[in-house]
């Protein structure tokens, strides 16, 4: 396809495209090798229809422009790069949730986090290596739980992308739950069944979707101040119960999979089943199944980790296991020593893969009046 003239319409991040159907050389440049618009079609006039033709500065009627295909540059900030995918944008109201930390006349304002993608390449034996292909998979993994799953208050707010900076969150005015179980005093029982509770009803809401967290751990939760809400973070290990999954051991699959389009019959499709590789998350919190490469049901992995936390948090301090025998699912009865609520539930979630089970929002403990 040979474009003629890309020309800037009168509404926002939308593009109209000329195309000849002649046949002719394909450019290799940036207007034939980018992205036309956020919805993929062209549009023109302010009333809102697509009329071929309708570039006022045309001499003569252009045909009917073929379906772009979506051809992303190889590079994590290409992911926030001009225009932002609508699927990105800010969710409608995105501070409803939030209490800003000022007001004014004429505006609020809330604090956020902005995370964006940290490229690495470093020369090693006169080859370069690049940390690119796993920063875009973990941007893109993260963006897919912010973007699928509904609020919840156990989860940290997605607020938006920044265009060629990247996401933006929630602040969480708090610090990790690994902090909060290391103070002294310990816990009371109420404050241990209130954390089983909060985070029992943020990864079920996230399991609900088919996802997964894929690194929970200690120091991926964090605990508000003001009201010790729990807010789960980090969701760039997450992986969906629906795809192929693969270990760590094998070739990285492509982090762009997702928006390349086959050509078939009807016109360019989108693969159906996505290829996605599992990782080994923080030790001991990770699942033996993981740490033997034969993870094919990442809720159940999540189970194992909530099952560590659960121990973590009864005894109010960080377990460890041996890790060659954490590989054979081996769970030794000390590490139960001093729990006092969470060991009949911990042992449940701790048994090997194929007699474990997902949890469930009904698991919940009752709360003393």
């Amino acid at each position: 396809m040979y474009v003629k003239r890309v020309s800037l319409t009168s509404k926002k991040n939308w593009w109209l495209v000329e195309v000849d159907q002649e046949d002719k050389p394909t450019l290799h440049n940036s207007s034939a090798d980018s992205f036309s618009s956020s919805e993929e079609t062209a549009v023109a006039p302010d009333n809102g229809h697509y009329e071929p033709g309708a570039d006022v500065d045309a001499k003569c009627p252009s045909p009917n422009p073929s379906i772009p295909v979506y051809k992303p540059p190889r590079h994590p900030t290409a992911i926030f790069s001009f225009p932002t995918p609508t699927a990105y944008s800010a969710p409608p109201n995105p501070t409803a949730s939030l209490t800003p930390c000022a007001q004014g006349s004429a505006s609020e304002l809330f604090k956020s986090v902005v995370k964006k993608p940290d490229v690495i390449q470093l020369e090693i034996n006169g080859e370069i290596q690049s940390n690119v292909s796993d920063v875009t998979t973990q941007f893109l993994a993260e963006l897919r739980v912010y973007t699928t799953v509904a609020r919840h208050r156990n989860i940290a707010a997605f607020l938006g992308c920044l265009e060629n900076v990247g996401m933006v969150l929630e602040y969480v005015d708090g610090r990790t739950l690994y902090e909060v179980i290391s103070q002294r005093p310990p816990l009371t029982r109420e404050k241990k069944i209130d954390f089983h509770n909060q985070l029992l009803a943020g990864l079920t809401h996230l399991h609900s979707y088919g996802l997964s967290h894929g690194d929970l751990s200690l120091l991926n939760i964090q605990v508000t101040w003001s009201s010790d809400t729990i807010k789960l973070l980090d969701f760039g290990r997450s992986v969906s119960i629906n795809s192929i999954i693969i270990p760590p051991s094998d070739e990285p699959p492509d982090p762009w999979q997702h928006f390349a389009r086959k050509p078939s019959s009807s016109g360019y499709q989108t693969p159906r089943q996505r290829v996605e590789q599992i990782h080994p998350g923080t030790r001991p919190f990770a699942a033996p199944e993981i740490l033997r490469e034969e993870c094919q049901d990442p809720l159940l992995a999540d189970a194992y980790s909530f099952g560590m936390i659960l121990v973590s948090v009864d005894r109010c301090e960080v377990v460890d296991m041996k890790p060659w025998e954490q590989r054979k699912d081996v769970v030794p009865d000390s590490l139960f020593v001093g729990c006092e609520i969470f060991e009949e539930r911990a042992r449940e979630y701790l048994r090997r893969w194929d007699a474990r089970r997902r949890l469930c929002k009904e698991d919940a403990f009752p709360v003393d009046s």
